[in-house]
This record gives C-alpha cells, structure tokens and sequence, in this order.
C-alpha cells in the first residue's frame, strides 16, 4: 500500500496565526458526577463522560466555537427530528467490534441481559492528569473488560484540547496493553467513531438495514426532511458514498446548521496500525476511523488482524478538528494540520 502524501504546507503561515490567537482551556473535574467538563474560552466545548451506567467513556456532546452541537443528542438527551437509531452512538468515542470474541462497539443498555455475556465494558478507573491552559489535557486509565469483570485491556488516553475564535482541535492518544492474549479480529465496526447531529447526515429517502457481528439488524429511517444536508470529503478526493471504505489520510463531513458552514473532520497519523485508514463512513452521520476492518472494506480481498501477546501495547493516534465560519476547513488546510499532527 503506497503511502498518501500530505501537501499544503503553503499555508503554514495560517496554523501559526491559529496558534498566536489560542484561546484558553478550562479542564474541569467533577469527580463525584463521573465527568470532566472542556470549557474554551469560558464556554463549554465537551464534557468527557465516565459513569458506570455507560458501557464506555465517551465525549459528548461536541460543540463549534459558536456553540452549535455538531453530535447528535440521543441516546443521552432529546433533540426533537433527531435519529434514535443505535443506541451507541455517542458523542465520540474509541472501542471495537471483536476483541477476543467481545463486541465492545455495539454495546448498550437496549442489549438485553440475557446476551449481555457477549459483549464488552471499558470501565474508566482513574482520572490521571487535568491541566488548564493554551492546550487543555485530560488523562484517564481504564480497562477493557468481560461481563465478569477480567481485564483483557488496560487503557491509557491523553487528550489534548485547543481553540481559536471559530476552530477547535481535539488530539487523542490512547495506548492499549494487553493484560492477557488480545486479539482485535477483523471486524467493520470501530476504532474511533462520532455520530454526528442531524444537519450534517447525507439527505436519503431510503431505509437502510445494517447487520452487527452478532446478526442484531438495524434500521436507519430515510426521509424528505430539509434539515440534513451534510457530505463527506476524503484527502484522496472521495465524496458522498464513495469515501465509504476507502483509505486515506483524513476525511471532512461538512454541511449547514442554520445559516452557519460547519465541519468535523477526523485525521488519522501516520504512525498508526494500517496506515492510512479505512474510513467507515456512513450518510446517516456515523463517522468513524476504522484501520481494523480490512477484509470487509476490501470485499475480502485481503484481511488485518491485531494480536497482542500479554505484556504488549499499541498506540492510537488521531485529531478531531471542528470548525464553523463563512466556509468549511479547505483541503490545502487540512492537509496542513495533517502535517503537523504527524510531528507530534
């Protein structure tokens, strides 16, 4: 697989600006509520959510520098016209499909508890490291674990926040060590994924089926609705539908929520298993960054599995960028903070 080149480093003169007008990071515990809120120049961004009664710790909702929620609100709130399909789609978070035979993506409270055994938790157990500042971090240990409770995972992510007046970045490391033999099978559902709000979804009147690992089918409603109108742009100039599946060093969904332009674009680093990644992309609004899921997106042509023996780990690394303004993050602007993350 031949390497994506990032160009663009024309406008580095435009990341330099961004980072003179960096605006402050208030990362705020509260560890009795299980939650830690990311305020950017005094208003809130995110809040990274930890409780037990989820079965993974997401980041949700996310917010543009104007406020606008760019992820959907179910199943942790009510947002009138919003989807109420797979109920574990959250805000953002990082999880997947088969470990050691666990489907930790696909778990939720709609599973029920006679199938429970199947699937996986990510319990988070400590919070490390919060800092305020021009860059924001959170750090937090968890673990991957059974039904039963047996870790299979420790978990180590660090967050790195930032803003300027109409942008905001989210840069995620995760390192896994395994705690016994780990495998991450194949599988079409993970690594990093967001569902994002409503306006942003591709317009279809179609249903959509879609199958989980464990047979579960479910239907995503199509409609004639005016609010969504979003697409999708990869670093490899694939759009619509067409970026579904593909690799590449970045993909954008873009479109309007109210008269604002509007983007979430996800940037995976090069350091990474599988680079450049699959993009598992999907127009209802789940956007996600899956390297693990080669033999479905190549139709089984050929097929990537992950074993760790105990004792080892791996690293994760992507950025998150959201921006709003009079136009959506540029290809050449993409490609440049592509190029920057790459040095970190």
């Amino acid at each position: 697989m031949k390497a994506i080149k990032i160009a663009g480093l024309s406008i580095c003169t435009a990341l330099l600006s961004a980072s003179a007008f960096a605006q402050q990071v208030s990362v705020v515990p509260s560890p009795s509520q299980k939650k830690v809120d990311i305020k950017i120049d005094g208003k809130l961004f995110t809040s990274f959510l930890y409780p037990d009664t989820l079965e993974k710790p997401v980041l949700y909702p996310l917010r543009t520098a104007d406020g606008l929620v760019v992820t959907r609100s179910f199943p942790l709130d009510k947002r009138e016209g919003d989807p109420t399909d797979h109920p574990h789609h959250i805000g953002l978070w990082f999880n997947f499909e088969n470990l050691n035979g666990l489907d930790f993506w696909n778990n939720s409270y709609a599973i029920p508890a006679s199938r429970k055994n199947q699937y996986g938790w990510i319990r988070t157990d400590k919070i490390i490291k919060t800092q305020s500042g021009k860059t924001g971090v959170l750090e937090y240990h968890a673990n991957w674990t059974s039904q039963a409770k047996e870790v299979i995972l420790e978990e180590i992510t660090r967050f790195e926040f930032s803003g300027t007046a109409n942008q905001r970045i989210i840069d995620r490391s995760t390192t896994l060590k395994a705690v016994q033999n780990a495998t991450f099978r194949d599988a079409k559902d993970g690594l990093l994924g967001l569902r994002v709000a409503h306006e942003l979804q591709m317009p279809t009147n179609e249903d959509q089926k879609f199958t989980d690992d464990k047979g579960i089918e479910t239907v995503v409603k199509g409609g004639t609705d005016k609010i969504a109108g979003g697409n999708y742009l990869t670093s490899e100039g694939k759009t619509g539908d067409t970026a579904w599946s593909t690799r590449a060093a970045w993909c954008k969904m873009f479109g309007r929520i109210g008269t604002d332009s509007v983007s979430v674009s996800i940037i995976d680093h090069p350091k990474n298993v599988n680079y450049p990644t699959f993009w598992h992309a999907r127009g209802y609004g789940l956007f996600a960054a899956n390297p693990l899921g080669e033999k479905v997106f190549t139709n089984g042509k050929s097929e990537k599995k992950l074993a760790l023996k105990k004792g080892e780990s791996v690293k994760f690394k992507y950025r998150v960028v959201i921006s709003n303004g009079n136009k959506t993050l540029s290809p050449a602007q993409l490609n440049a903070l592509a190029a920057g993350f790459a040095k970190k």
